[in-house]
């Protein structure tokens, strides 16, 4: 059975750290490119970072602005995002998602969300 699952979620106030993990199972983890993904009351799904399969390659959505670092651990078979200098506006409900292309199609699997909320 697929699963990812979050973790490390919760209050935190402006300016603080959070650290969210995404433990994977049921799959080949090292063959899958993860992604994390937030998504605040009322607005789109938005991209924050990518890591590919060997971690030797990130990638960020603009809003981060260097805030942010993914990065995973394929012997834990784990994904894991620090966020730093916390802003209100980062308040989402934050998703891991495995991502492979497996032709002629994307295979992709989904955790359920963490909620992160930033507020004093």
């Amino acid at each position: 059975q697929v699963q990812l699952v979050e973790s490390g979620g919760g209050l935190v106030q402006p300016g603080g750290s959070l650290r969210l993990s995404c433990t994977a199972s049921g799959f080949t983890f090292s063959s899958f490119g993860m992604r994390w993904y937030r998504q605040a009351p009322g607005r789109e799904r938005e991209l924050v970072a990518t890591i590919s399969t060997t971690g030797a390659s990130t990638d960020y959505g603009d809003s981060m602005n260097g805030r942010f670092t993914i990065s995973r651990d394929n012997a834990k078979n784990s994904v894991y995002l620090q966020m730093n200098s916390l802003k209100p506006e980062d308040t989402a409900v934050y998703t891991c998602n495995a991502r492979r292309w497996s032709w002629p199609k994307w295979v992709e699997y989904w955790g359920q969300g963490t909620q992160v909320t930033v507020s004093s």
